[in-house]
């Protein structure tokens, strides 16, 4: 059962009764992610994430480290471009303390001197780990280039310039403008009572009421048709993709659709064409990005430097077909059996079902139910999908590589 409440400082609070477990998952979902920093603030947001667990005014990181270890929990977040979450996983007997935590860290932090000191040594070890990995590499080069000169086209971690040049206070004034009730929403699941949970987070606010969502701007550069970061590698990594629909579009369940007959399957016409038929490539898949306001569908393909104009020939190939032709009813029956029955098994335990409630409250105003999702999804039909092909498929296409390869021999638009 999902209920939603308001509370009366404005955050918003989601929780899915799940009577057959024994955990509960809870936790803070910020509407700010990397999108929504100045250049100067470029990778607060995941600064924040580090910061928040390195304790409050009463509490040290070991101290919240132990406590949570010392009831069978775990503790965790990430940062994205567009929301930052902060959960904890515990037995339900153990909620308070879940609760007790994810507060203080959220409406106390420390951010002392010295810690924060450690936390920059840290995030600049993960850029320099990020950097050194190419297949991860391409995709942050793939994003630059589908959306130049917007924030979204840049890495949610930082670079080394900004993170060194943050100040304490530059942190702590981007938490006090972004960690605000109005940019909060709550969410929890497993054996839980949603009135227990409201009245828990009531007793615990300390915060400053107010706040508002982040002001944004759609992207609105063209493409770079394609970049190249020349590495010796032992594989050519590459990402092939363009602009598509944003996560409010009603076609989104459509192009999920699409996407999993392009690359998202065992079945797949990638994965079954340059894989299972050449033997191209060990992984190749497609993903789609969804944003409030932009989004992206892409290929990755990793393969030996000498099969990389192959295996890009065969990427575009499939593109142009699908572009056309769109796909056939058996497709579309495999897809939509796949999304339902991976929506459904990504379910089983209270950590998903929070950060589904969550992250739908947060993102679009509403949770649905799994049926109500798969409805939807039953719903698309191969008209539904011809239509978004050849709409986004025939957008401009970008090119980015990481390896030992030449764009010009790829054929490539210097």
């Amino acid at each position: 059962m999902i209920r939603t409440t308001t509370l009366d400082n404005g955050i918003a609070v989601v929780t899915e009764r799940m009577p057959d477990v024994l955990s509960v998952t809870a936790g803070f979902w910020v509407g700010t992610g990397s999108r929504d920093e100045s250049p100067e603030l470029f990778g607060a947001s995941h600064f924040l994430e580090h910061l928040l667990f390195k304790g409050t005014p009463t509490r040290t990181a070991r101290s919240i480290s132990e406590d949570v270890d010392a009831v069978g929990g775990d503790m965790n977040a990430f940062t994205t471009k567009e929301y930052t979450a902060f959960y904890v996983r515990l037995l339900a007997e153990s909620v308070d303390l879940g609760l007790d935590i994810l507060s203080d860290i959220l409406w106390n932090p420390a951010f002392r001197p010295d810690e924060v000191e450690t936390e920059r040594q840290v995030i600049l070890e993960e850029i320099l780990m990020r950097d050194d990995e190419p297949s991860d590499l391409v995709h942050e080069l793939f994003a630059e280039a589908l959306f130049p000169a917007h924030p979204l086209g840049l890495e949610v971690l930082g670079d080394e310039d900004s993170i060194k040049g943050m100040s304490v206070d530059d942190i702590r004034g981007f938490f006090a403008d972004h960690y605000r009730p109005g940019n909060i929403v709550f969410s929890a699941a497993g054996l839980l009572d949603h009135d227990a949970v409201v009245e828990g987070l009531l007793a615990r606010f300390a915060g400053p009421t107010g706040g508002v969502r982040p002001v944004r701007v759609a992207p609105a550069e063209p493409p770079v048709p394609s970049v190249v970061c020349k590495r010796s590698t032992e594989q050519a990594h590459l990402v092939v993709g363009c602009t598509a629909l944003d996560r409010h579009s009603p076609d989104r369940y459509a192009l999920a659709a699409l996407n999993h007959v392009l690359g998202g399957g065992l079945s797949s016409r990638l994965f079954q064409t340059i894989r299972e038929e050449r033997g191209l490539a060990y992984s190749v898949y497609s993903y789609r990005v969804a944003f409030d306001d932009a989004g992206a569908l892409a290929v990755y393909a990793g393969t030996a430097p000498a099969r990389a104009g192959q295996v890009l020939d065969l990427v575009s190939a499939e593109l142009d077909r699908l572009a056309a032709d769109s796909i056939d009813a058996r497709e579309l029956e495999v897809a939509k059996g796949h999304l339902k029955g991976e929506m459904a098994l990504s379910l089983e335990d209270s950590a998903a079902r929070m950060s589904r409630v969550g992250r739908s409250l947060l993102v679009h105003g509403e949770v649905l139910e799994v049926d109500d999702l798969a409805a939807r999804i039953d719903a698309v039909t191969l008209d539904d999908v011809g239509r978004v092909a050849a709409d986004v498929l025939g957008r401009p296409r970008v090119v980015a590589a990481v390896g030992p390869v030449d764009g010009a021999a790829l054929g490539l638009a210097p």
